[in-house]
């Protein structure tokens, strides 16, 4: 068993380095675009004046970066050559991911809104597997560049993670549907060209059938965005939306009538294998900044790094990072060898362990770096407040136990690989 990565993978996290240096940092560091990483100055992200809204001119710069990473050819990395990516896999995404999270914070990669130079565009992955030949043609060049993008209409406010208990339903009008219902924490819907929402069209509550998905356009009459949720961390661009009597024509329907939770199913491995590798990535910067500290902080005489109070704890993190990393390397493997449902309990371990290390090594770095690790002068607070949101919104982490659970006790069965 080799466990060694690709040798053109790690050629390719060079060629990342190289590219954020010459063409990032410089972005990051003209204009006074270094306010918006200031933690000092973190407010510059936020457009007070529109609800919490992120800043006009701060999306604007991390349109610029990915504009700049796609000319050279690293946005759409994850993407078939057709579409001008490089046919990266789920092993490499995670890498990558790691790679970017483990800089720490910056232009290349920043944790508050999961923008990244290497794009995670989920979305258009789910349009390729899912979306008609009408639907392909209208949104797959769009996706590929990052013009457009949807938003995704899952959770409502009465039931959270409890997704097959969804009141929103859509009942057929002749050749058109109509949807009525809420939806609540749809993120991006203020830049979003459309919004998937997820609806019941057969069944009953808490079947995993009958839930079918519809790109409802912007705009559309009866789609109103109610309110926009402020966070532990801002900016906010989470939404809470209401569907009145929309109507969309049966051309909506993304992938197969009723079978939408399979779509749902779909993002969610993809995108949290992927959201777990950052997660590392991000615990491993709090880990390596507390230890150069340690080293060069000299109070009563000797370094920090002298004392097995501030040893230990490290220790014990890098332990755990360094034992997630093999088990998300393995499961990014498996996902791209079977197909993305057949490690589904691994993909539940690696995000949940991963987004409460994480958390666990931001508050470590706060107490190692002192009174200065909890000033907005260090990004650790920051890093905090912004991965403790994964542990709720990318599945509980006590749903990530319980489907864990349900695999280990034989509640639930495992996707046949590929070919079987």
């Amino acid at each position: 068993m080799d466990f060694d990565l690709p040798a053109e993978l790690v050629a390719y996290l060079a060629e990342l380095d190289e590219f954020i240096e010459s063409e990032i940092v410089p972005l990051e560091q003209e204009d006074d675009n270094i306010r918006f990483f200031d933690h000092r100055r973190e407010d510059a992200r936020t457009d007070w004046e529109r609800g919490g809204l992120p800043n006009a001119e701060w999306e604007a710069l991390l349109a610029e970066a990915r504009r700049r990473a796609d000319v050279a050819g690293h946005l759409r990395y994850p993407f078939p050559q057709e579409y001008g990516g490089r046919d990266g896999t789920n092993l490499g995404m995670a890498v990558i991911r790691e790679h970017l999270a483990r800089r720490g914070l910056g232009l290349h990669c920043d944790l508050q809104n999961e923008h990244a130079i290497v794009g995670n565009n989920v979305g258009l992955l789910l349009m390729l597997e899912y979306g008609s030949p009408a639907q392909q043609s209208e949104w797959v060049d769009d996706l590929a560049a990052g013009r457009r993008f949807f938003a995704f209409g899952i959770t409502e406010p009465e039931h959270g993670s409890d997704a097959t208990h969804m009141e929103t339903t859509a009942v057929r009008d002749g050749d058109d549907w109509i949807i009525n219902g809420t939806k609540t924490w749809n993120t991006g819907v203020h830049t979003a060209a459309a919004d998937l929402i997820f609806a019941r069209t057969s069944g009953n509550a808490g079947d995993g059938a009958g839930i079918t998905a519809f790109l409802v356009p912007m705009g559309t009459a009866g789609f109103v965005v109610e309110e926009y949720l402020w966070t532990f961390n801002m900016p906010t661009d989470h939404a809470r939306v209401s569907l009145t009597g929309v109507r969309v024509p049966d051309t909506a329907i993304l992938g197969t009538e009723g079978r939408g939770l399979a779509v749902v199913q779909h993002f969610f491995n993809e995108n949290r294998i992927r959201q777990a590798a950052s997660s590392l990535g991000a615990a491993q910067y709090c880990i390596d900044q507390s230890v150069e500290f340690a080293k060069q902080r000299k109070p009563f005489g000797k370094p920090l790094a002298s004392n097995q109070a501030i040893q230990f704890p490290l220790v014990e993190l890098h332990t755990q990072c360094t034992m997630l990393r093999v088990l998300i390397h393995k499961t990014a493997w498996s996902m791209d060898r079977d197909g993305p449902f057949s490690v589904s309990d691994q993909v539940s371990m690696c995000n949940y362990w991963a987004n409460r290390l994480c958390c666990e090594a931001a508050d470590r770095a706060m107490q190692v770096h002192g009174g200065l690790g909890y000033s907005r002068h260090k990004p650790f607070e920051h890093i905090y407040r912004h991965h403790r949101r994964y542990r709720i919104t990318e599945g509980a982490e006590e749903i990530q136990l319980r489907r864990v659970a349900g695999y280990l006790f034989g509640f639930m069965a495992q996707a046949a690989p590929k070919g079987v």
